[in-house]
């Protein structure tokens, strides 16, 4: 357990900008010591005189007009400088030129070049066509699905107030908040944005929102003395675009927009380069084996035809194989399926700004996750409560109501959480909601106790009928809050108190227990001390409650009370309990956690918030589930660094302890099963993203505030809250959580892991086929028979009938042990691995090539042709035969003749890749699974079979294609040929996978 507040100091990026302003001072450290850079300031600490020297302003009057356009000149505007975007033209190259798409357009390019060495042959050039046609619809489609997800980020602007009252040449305005300038006094109230960063002159009760800088949920108040040396954790500045809660404050503004806290943390995040994705790395992989494959056996085929062909035919051959290497259809199929998962996920609240990043959640094996609104709800909650010496549970996400309701400590409870509250809802138009979910104004915890009662009594109809006759607010000197109200029941005065437990109890000398006034004595003392421990120890903010009868004889019906010089005794009373306030889990992420842990992905919890309050929500949602260092060292002494995983499994770290270590001892941090860092900087979060890539993990990063943004943007894939997200965090970020829900991440870890395992089943079935594909023309050169498919033929296969069947493999259901196996290794388990390529192409491929060209010659017999007589006469099947006639054993054939049985044989090759295909889409369904034990449950796959055999139908027999795509219409038998070849690729693939199991 923890009882120190960790501190840390705000980190900022190293820009000349910065050093214009003479009130800071950059350390200046090396590379490896980048995270330790940070702010040296003293602007909160120097005295005020000093201050308005150094800024050439005054008090009472605020900067002379003069002086505030020689700082406005020097500084610039008082703005965030937006992010830098990509030109939709630079992305839109991107999709067209890079990655698969070189590929394709490498094959065009050949394919012309080809065309230009023998223009008689034209279907190298319809291939160029094809292959440009498909890489340019193919960019056009990628680039608007990306760009349709980006256009929920131009909201940059909205995070600066639009203006702010300054006193500027002795008078109070209005001015745009882009023009304020160091020197300035502004005011603030309660509703506003801070207009920049300021030193506080004055305040009342103000109190600010800092969560978007450090997590912490509870407003924070501010007060005029310097109370830390460290810029962000002193109270004495309140920051660029926080929100005031509560009271008001002047102050004069000490840093503007680039220059302010929050403006280093968004230029942090835009200095910070994107990772290349998973998938993208796995393409290019691809792209090399492809290559490889594909110029190898075009190196070897081209040296075998020196000894047959010329040069020009010989390079004209070379260039058809690499060509027919190239799966033309595979990129379409890459980018439709992951279209299809991002649509898939965007029904289960998870929004994808890039295509590719839906891969990367699946193959994500470390969770680097915010806390606040991430793993809990981002608002104050009643979870706990004492009285009659029982400590019970309320109604949360987590957790249902274990207090008896009738008892009279919860009655008098209920009176005093309602009654003496200022806390309200302030409007009716969401009255229909549950009142946990109400819009509430007033401090964060009084709002909390008005939900918690709201549901068993209205608090306005409550107030109505109890009117407080006087009231003393909660100050820090006092530390507790007094109404006295003048009870419905027309019963004498009644005082309610709450505030600091140890202070309200202190002033008790009965304590209320089962309907009954006891003695406060020293066990009740201890019974209460005790309470407050237990739920302070789970980071509960703990409020104590007392109340007090006033004597009628005393204190008759219209007396006047006086708060100012109590004429009321605040001694004596009688106590009635304990809340405990805390901003709770969500009811959906400790199982979620629990499934993350199941699927192997460590979740790691890094937090702005305070250390006690980190480990106590990391405990309750499942990330510490074992003894800290530190709590291993308490029990069993020795050195904190020199506990290792085996003995203590969890460890915390501040962000203080994170600035004194090396990479090493991070690393070494890292390295405990369960982790958790809290008070961490921006800067600090990004190295902790660094350090975890370094030992080879796939790091997502969620979070929601402007001090997340550097780590979304460093991390393999960013996620962002898309409700209480800021817009910095949500541009830094490539998906965004719609409902701010862990939970849905875990959605997404199954989705991105179901789509790498069913691209690889897609190229599986797709790469089966180029080994039908190309063996025709490495026979064709080796043996000179008649070419068995023609060029537009396998463009039929390629981007026809298999592109359907492809596709629909994305659709395949995951199987059982999706989230139960480690992520995939990134270094070994690649999309495309050695074992693919030998099913595909040494095993499936083979056997669909012998079924090809088992179905040639039987056609090719059929009409005449013996296998033993083809060898040496492809140039008689060819243009260079017109006019020549064939004679072989069943007799003598003109060339008209031989070109349509030519065309039946290439027609029936086709045919039997498609029937072969079938088998191939069958068996590709699964990993390890038999088919019997899948199903064929896959409408879309079912659909993509009846899809490629119609679409085979259209080609083999609709009209006029003999003359578009060299096919003759097929006798019904001729279909025949290649279904025992398709029963056995199911067979061999059966005992394969049993083999396996």
């Amino acid at each position: 357990m923890y009882t120190e507040e960790d501190k840390d100091t705000s980190l900022v990026d190293n820009t000349t900008e910065l050093e214009k302003h003479k009130s800071f001072d950059l350390v200046h450290t090396s590379k490896a010591q980048e995270a330790k850079k940070e702010v040296q300031t003293d602007s909160h600490i120097i005295p005020l005189e000093e201050l308005f020297a150094r800024y050439g302003s005054d008090p009472e009057n605020g900067l002379t007009s003069a002086k505030h356009q020689e700082h406005l000149e020097r500084d610039g505007k008082n703005l965030l400088t937006p992010p830098k975007t990509i030109p939709s033209l630079v992305k839109f190259l991107e999709h067209l030129l890079g990655g698969f798409s070189a590929l394709l357009w490498l094959g065009a390019f050949l394919c012309f070049i080809g065309y230009m060495l023998d223009s008689s042959e034209a279907s190298n050039l319809y291939l160029g066509v094809v292959l440009v046609l498909v890489v340019v619809i193919t960019a056009v489609f990628s680039h608007y699905q990306d760009s349709k997800a980006s256009k929920v980020m131009d909201k940059f602007k909205n995070m600066i107030p639009p203006s702010a009252t300054v006193i500027r040449d002795g008078e109070q305005s209005e001015v745009p908040a882009e023009d304020l300038t160091v020197g300035d006094i502004v005011k603030v109230k309660t509703g506003q944005k801070v207009p920049a960063d300021i030193r506080l002159l004055e305040v009342a009760n103000m109190k600010v929102d800092n969560s978007s800088l450090t997590g912490e949920s509870e407003p924070l108040p501010r007060t005029i003395e310097c109370t830390d040396e460290r810029f962000i954790e002193t109270k004495n500045i309140a920051f660029y675009t926080t929100f005031c809660k509560e009271g008001t404050g002047t102050g004069i503004v000490i840093a503007t927009g680039d220059r302010s806290y929050i403006g280093t943390i968004a230029s942090l995040a835009s200095n910070t380069e994107a990772v290349e994705t998973p998938i993208h790395k796995e393409i290019n992989h691809f792209i090399k084996i492809i290559s490889t494959i594909a110029i190898i056996l075009g190196i070897i085929f081209f040296i075998f035809g020196l000894f047959v062909y010329d040069i020009i035919s010989n390079v004209v051959f070379c260039i058809g194989i690499i060509v027919a290497n190239v799966p033309e259809g595979l990129l379409a199929t890459v980018t439709v399926s992951l279209t299809l998962t991002s649509k898939k996920m965007a029904k289960k609240n998870v929004l994808v700004k890039n295509l590719e990043s839906v891969e990367t959640l699946g193959s994500t094996s470390t969770i680097c996750s915010d806390k606040t609104g991430t793993l809990t709800q981002n608002k104050m909650t009643v979870v706990h409560i004492w009285i009659d010496g029982k400590i019970e549970t309320t109604d949360t996400e987590t957790s249902s109501a274990s207090f008896d309701g009738n008892s009279d400590a919860f009655k008098a409870l209920h009176q005093i959480c309602g009654l003496c509250n200022r806390a309200y809802f302030p409007s009716e138009a969401d009255a229909h909601k549950p009142p946990a979910q109400r819009r509430t104004e007033g401090d964060g915890s009084e709002s909390a106790l008005i939900k918690f009662v709201q549901p068993i009594r209205d608090i306005m109809e409550h107030r109505g009928k109890n009117p407080v006759v006087c009231k003393i607010p909660f100050n820090s000197a006092n530390k507790y809050q007094v109404d006295i109200i003048d009870p419905e029941d027309g019963g004498p005065y009644v005082l309610l108190m709450k505030g600091a437990p140890e202070r309200i109890w202190k002033r008790c000398s009965t304590i209320l227990v089962n309907g009954q006034e006891l003695p406060l004595d020293d066990n009740w003392v201890a019974q209460c001390q005790a309470a407050n421990d237990e739920l302070g120890s789970n980071a509960e903010r703990v409020l104590g409650f007392c109340r007090y009868e006033l004597p009628p004889d005393q204190y008759p019906k219209g007396f006047e009370f006086d708060s100012d010089d109590p004429n009321f005794p605040l001694e004596g009373l009688c106590f009635v309990g304990l809340t405990g306030l805390m901003d709770p889990p969500r009811g959906a992420v400790p199982g979620a956690v629990e499934t993350c842990q199941a699927a192997k992905i460590k979740v790691i919890m890094v937090t702005g918030d305070q250390p006690i309050t980190a480990w106590a929500i990391a405990k309750q949602v499942g990330i510490i589930r074992s003894p800290t260092v530190k709590e291993y060292c308490d029990e069993n002494g020795g050195d904190p660094s020199q506990v290792t995983p085996d003995q203590a499994r969890a460890i915390v770290i501040s962000g203080d302890e994170l600035e004194q270590l090396s990479d090493e001892e991070l690393d070494r941090a890292l390295s405990f099963p369960e982790v958790v860092f809290a008070r961490t900087s921006p800067q600090q979060k990004s190295r902790i993203v660094g350090g975890c890539q370094k030992r080879g993990e796939i790091v997502a990063v969620t979070g929601d505030g402007v001090n997340d943004s550097p780590a979304l943007k460093k991390a393999d894939i960013g996620i962002a809250m898309g409700i209480t997200g800021s817009e910095v965090a949500q541009e830094a970020a490539d998906m965004i959580l719609l409902d701010d829900n862990f939970a849905s991440i875990v959605k997404g870890v199954e989705e991105g892991r179901l789509i790498f395992d069913n691209l690889k089943k897609s190229i599986a079935y797709t790469l089966s086929s180029n080994i039908p594909e190309i063996t025709p023309f490495v026979l064709f050169i080796l043996f000179r028979i008649p070419l068995p498919l023609s060029t537009v033929l396998i463009l039929c296969v390629d981007l026809g009938t298999d592109l359907i069947p492809a596709i629909s493999l994305a659709y395949e259901k995951a199987e059982a042990d999706i989230m139960k196996r480690k992520p995939r290794n990134s270094q070994t388990d690649k999309l495309v691995t050695a074992k693919l390529i030998s099913f595909a192409y040494l095993q499936i491929g083979v056997i669909q090539a012998l079924a090809g060209m088992y179905t040639y010659f039987v056609v090719m017999g059929d009409f005449g042709y013996s296998p033993f007589e083809l060898p040496g006469t492809a140039e008689l099947f060819g243009l260079d035969g017109e006019g020549e006639s064939l004679t072989v054993d069943s007799g003598t054939y003109s060339w008209e003749q031989r070109v349509n049985a030519l065309g039946n044989a290439q027609t029936s090759y086709f045919v039997s890749i498609v029937v072969v295909q079938w088998a191939d889409l069958v068996i590709c369904k699964t990993r390890k699974l038999s088919l019997f034990q899948q199903g064929m449950r896959n409408m879309m796959l079912n659909f993509g079979i009846a899809f490629e055999t119609v679409l085979c139908l259209f080609v083999v027999y609709i009209p006029f294609s003999d003359v578009a795509l060299q096919t003759r219409p097929l006798h019904p038998r001729h279909f025949l040929p290649a279904l025992p070849f398709a029963y056995v690729i199911i067979c061999y693939d059966e005992l394969r996978k049993f083999w396996i199991r």
